[in-house]
């Protein structure tokens, strides 16, 4: 008669399963990638094996040896305690539990970290966060291990560490613990595993529900500004409900999506594994296998995702966190083949259950492109919040922010794009003021500057009104409000549209900015027509920045250059600014042309003789050198009620240093121009250098796809239905 165990006594049952280990043993030396995988983390653990185990006395912020050092702790048990399992090797679990034991030395009598300057301190580290994530990982070495320890082992370990770890980050910093934002979602997914392993249902119920019957003052902040409890949410499960939409967009943005993925999924993992009636990948529809849909389309050709608020340049889907996403997203997803491709990319994959059948999956031929397409993404628990829409069209993609605040580490930038070629910033959103875990540069933290340039609108390509940032770059304000989509509309390959209307950045001004990725046949590749719209019952100052990369090409205006730099202004971010260069537009269409990595690109605008083109630079009052010196064209246009910014951005030909020659290095337009710009329309007709004329019209306020509309323009009629005409 066969015995069965049931899952929550059997061990490893969290991340990697029994049955798992069974079917990875069967299968190795015949599944490539995992082979591989395997190999290079074994090397890995022996040489860490060789050196010896070193827990010291915690002193350090990010980047300092004692931060790095349990940082590296962590994830070479969770390494060890895999390898015990796949390999039967008892030098494995060995290690694993010499660690342990002392961590639960040091820890009975370790006090809070001397470093002071978190909201909430942790013991290892000097914020709780870092303990979260030094938690998860090593529950699941815990988990690996369990049946190779004592009964006597096992309960000193629970007693002394696991169980006091557990309720330091929770019970002792519910200000860290008790809310939703990414840092309580690793706070929640530590003590959750740990009590899963230690089949503590307490510890369970605290990491799904939050700490029963606390009640935190609303009112108080994090470091970054956010409020700590506002709506007095807390849990994974509200973790899960409040930031993602139900496309699965994440409202901190891709950075931070990245960054909470891993407790999110991994947590998840362990309770579908141990606690499958809770039935968690069904959780708000499926929300959390979504999520990884969406946060896979907001990466550019290269995989790196776009940096919307708070992000760092650089990062991508090749990141380990994304590595656990692709893997349980097809192992508990629908075995997406475009998920496959993405894996064979990243070139490893987990060392369990669906690392396996990823492994198994690629081996049998099932990879296929991952398709990427224009998407746009609903902000908010229901959808309702605004959104990011990501328009693609070739090898031109544009990211459209007209999303929700995006908690304390959103951005003051409504109605704000980015813009790429192949992968290539040709238009910058700069992202983070910050060197992650760059000891040098502020202990690895956010620098000030992140708070009086990044998050500051002038810092983004949208409308700064009167030299003040969106909603005075208060939180408090900014988390009331979002952008409105008007349409979006990707169904015509040649013309892809994004339109969305802020209302509320500006008290008594109101924003409409429509911008389309269109493919002419008169145009080499596809180009970017930008409407911004501006109504306010007031004149105002009104500057629009384009943050270009790369060198001046030619301009069809003169400019003046300083002899000496001076800041462009005071505060809101100008301080930040270099003014280098002066010009008035001479023309109805203002020109300017720039080379960057081989590739040209120019700009046309519609411009009257009033307007003011200043050429900036980022790097005034910033002494250390916190931030890049990256250049701007800025059109200034001041005494203004209503206004309508107009222009197109091309990307064109090719040079090659090595040949020496460039092609196609000059602009296609002949002339760009407003023809009607009322408050139901606004068309704009673009003429190329032969003579060509299209007309694009946009409607501003009825813009379903079933709306019929007529319009006389210029004597001459025209009649479409749905959001905008073009032909």
């Amino acid at each position: 008669m066969e015995t069965t165990i049931s899952s929550s006594q059997a061990h490893p049952n969290l991340i990697l399963t029994a049955q798992g280990v069974t079917d990875i043993r069967a299968q190795l030396g015949n599944i490539p990638i995992f082979d591989n995988t395997l190999k290079a983390v074994q090397e890995e653990i022996d040489a860490e094996i060789a050196l010896g185990i070193d827990t010291p006395i915690p002193l350090d912020y990010s980047g300092g040896y004692t931060h790095v050092r349990h940082k590296r702790n962590m994830i070479v048990l969770q390494k060890a305690g895999v390898l015990y399992q796949i390999l039967e090797d008892e030098k494995y679990a060995k290690y694993v539990k010499d660690m342990l034991m002392q961590y639960e030395a040091m820890y009975k009598t370790l006090p809070l970290h001397p470093k002071t300057r978190s909201y909430a301190r942790g013991k290892l580290f000097w914020q709780c966060l870092n303990d979260s994530n030094w938690l998860v990982y090593v529950s699941q070495a815990y988990d690996c291990v369990y049946n190779y320890l004592s009964e006597e082992e096992r309960n000193k370990l629970e007693t002394n560490l696991f169980k006091p770890f557990a309720d330091h980050i929770s019970i002792n910093s519910p200000q860290f613990y008790q809310r939703v934002h990414n840092h309580s979602t690793w706070g929640n997914a530590a003590v959750g595993m740990i009590g899963l392993v230690m089949n503590d249902q307490e510890l369970i119920d605290r990491a799904l529900y939050g700490i029963k019957d606390l009640k935190l003052d609303t009112t108080k902040k994090d470091d970054d500004g956010g409020f700590l409890n506002k709506d007095g949410k807390a849990g994974f499960l509200a973790n899960i409900e409040e930031p993602f939409s139900p496309d699965g967009y994440y409202n901190e943005g891709p950075y931070y999506q990245r960054y909470a993925m891993y407790p999110f999924l991994i947590f998840a993992e362990g309770l579908h594994n141990v606690k499958p009636e809770l039935k968690i990948f069904e959780y708000k529809e499926g929300v959390l296998l979504k999520s990884i849909n969406a946060l896979l389309n907001l990466s550019d050709a290269d995989g790196d995702f776009f940096p919307l608020n708070d992000g760092q340049k650089g990062m991508s889907y090749y990141n380990d966190a994304l590595v656990t996403a692709v893997d349980i997203s097809y192992h508990f997803g629908t075995q997406d083949p475009g998920l496959l491709s993405i894996a064979t990319e990243q070139n490893k994959v987990l060392l369990d259950d669906s690392g396996l059948a990823v492994a198994l999956g690629i081996k049998n031929g099932k990879a296929k492109p991952f398709d990427k397409k224009s998407i746009n993404l609903s902000d908010g628990p229901n959808g309702t919040q605004g959104g990011v829409a990501i328009l693609r069209n070739e090898d031109i993609e544009l990211v459209f922010k007209y999303a929700a605040q995006g908690s304390s580490h959103g951005h003051y930038d409504k109605l704000s794009y980015s813009l790429y070629e192949k992968g290539e910033e040709i238009l910058q959103d700069y992202g983070l003021a910050r060197f992650v875990n760059i000891e040098q540069k502020g202990g690895g933290n956010y620098l000030k500057e992140n708070k009086t340039w990044a998050k500051q609108t002038i810092a983004h390509n949208t409308v700064t009104q009167n030299e003040t940032s969106h909603f005075n770059a208060k939180y408090e304000i900014g988390s009331q409000h979002h952008s409105v989509l008007n349409y979006f509309s990707s169904e015509n390959e040649n013309v892809q549209i994004a339109s969305a209307r802020e209302t509320n950045a500006y008290p008594g001004s109101e924003m409409l900015r429509t911008m389309a990725i269109i493919k002419d046949k008169d145009f080499e590749k596809p180009y970017v027509l930008d409407i911004m719209k501006v109504v306010s019952n007031k004149d105002n100052q009104y500057d629009f920045p384009y943050y270009f990369l790369g060198q001046v090409l030619s301009t069809n205006f003169e400019y003046k250059v300083p002899e000496t730099l001076k800041a462009l202004g005071s505060k809101n971010g100008y301080q930040h600014l270099y003014l280098e260069g002066t010009a008035k537009a001479k023309n109805d269409n203002t020109k300017f042309s720039w080379l960057n990595k081989g590739k040209f690109y120019s700009l046309t605008s519609v411009t009257n003789t009033n307007d003011e083109i200043l050429f900036t630079r980022i790097g005034a009052n910033d002494p250390e050198f916190n931030l890049r010196r990256e250049a701007a064209l800025m059109l200034r246009r001041k005494n203004s009620k209503n206004t309508l910014f107009v222009s197109v951005i091309e990307a064109h030909g090719s040079y090659s240093p090595v040949s020496e020659s460039a092609v196609n290095s000059n602009s296609s337009i002949k002339e760009l121009k407003v023809v009607l710009d009322t408050e139901p329309y606004t068309a704009i007709q673009i003429t190329n250098v032969n003579g060509n004329v299209k007309l694009f019209i946009t409607a501003n306020t009825n813009a379903s796809k079933e709306a019929k509309h007529k319009l006389k323009i210029n004597d001459k009629n025209y009649e479409w239905s749905g959001s905008y005409y073009f032909n």
